[in-house]
């Protein structure tokens, strides 16, 4: 499966890191890195429930 991460800066600073592919894959972060690895945590962990 191949998914791509989008990313945005909120208005507080705060990274949000989603997976389109997945809804309900949605994560914040201090920074941009953070929340993508965070994303890429929780999308790993939703496969694996499934």
């Amino acid at each position: 499966m191949t998914c791509s991460i989008e990313t945005e800066r909120e208005e507080d600073g705060r990274w949000i890191a989603e997976i389109a592919e997945m809804p309900g894959v949605m994560v914040y972060g201090e920074t941009e890195d953070e929340a993508r690895r965070r994303v890429l945590s929780l999308a790993d962990e939703v496969i694996q429930d499934d």
